[in-house]
């Protein structure tokens, strides 16, 4: 599965904003855009007036980083976004809160999403009872995504069920960090997603 293996600090400072890809890290004196919040490169701290086009290829970048999904699976999304019915970029960032990986995130089993995307990947988690080790899987309302049993004694996911702050789940997951579990109770909708988009300027960009 492809997937970015470069630094993740160096795309928060291309995009100009927090993209929360480190877990704690992001919240503290080390995060990279308190530290130096140019962007990368040789020229990078040269301010340039940004164009139309630049505005929407630049939301779009922000968005498939924020979810950690390369350009060939956004695309994909974003197709099938257009297929259904209602907004096509409300429809795409929908679709993309509803990832396998962006729920263990939410429920609070995970410091961020790469970090979701492996634990997923290496089999930890559940779907309605069920192991799911792919990170694009989509839940749909009435899932329960949980924490495998046979994981649950580990050390790292006892921190994150004792650990206090961190990732607040949305109200269409009924998330309970004490049992390792959350049931989607309903799909999410726009006003769920708390990250500043403007799902708009991706429409025009792919509209071109």
């Amino acid at each position: 599965m492809a997937r970015y293996t470069g630094p993740a600090c160096k795309l928060c400072r291309r995009e100009g904003k927090k993209l929360y890809l480190k877990g704690e890290r992001c919240v503290s004196g080390k995060c990279a855009i308190e530290r130096r919040s140019s962007a990368p490169g040789q020229h990078g701290a040269d301010s340039k007036k940004m164009r139309e086009y630049g505005m929407q290829l630049r939301e779009k970048q922000t968005t498939k980083r924020y979810y950690g999904v390369l350009e060939k699976q956004f695309r994909n999304y974003y197709d099938e976004a257009a297929r259904k019915e209602g907004m096509t970029g409300e429809n795409l960032l929908i679709l993309l809160e509803r990832r396998l990986d962006n729920v263990a995130y939410r429920m609070g089993m995970a410091e961020c999403r790469r970090d979701a995307r492996q634990l997923v990947r290496h089999g930890h988690f559940t779907v309605n009872g069920k192991k799911v080790n792919i990170p694009s899987f989509i839940v749909k309302a009435g899932d329960v995504v949980a924490v495998k049993e046979s994981s649950r004694s580990s050390d790292k996911f006892k921190g994150l069920a004792e650990a206090e702050g961190g990732a607040i789940a949305p109200k269409w997951l009924d998330a309970d960090k004490k049992n390792f579990t959350a049931k989607v109770v309903a799909l999410p909708a726009r006003e769920d997603i708390d990250f500043d988009f403007n799902e708009q300027l991706i429409v025009e960009l792919y509209s071109k």
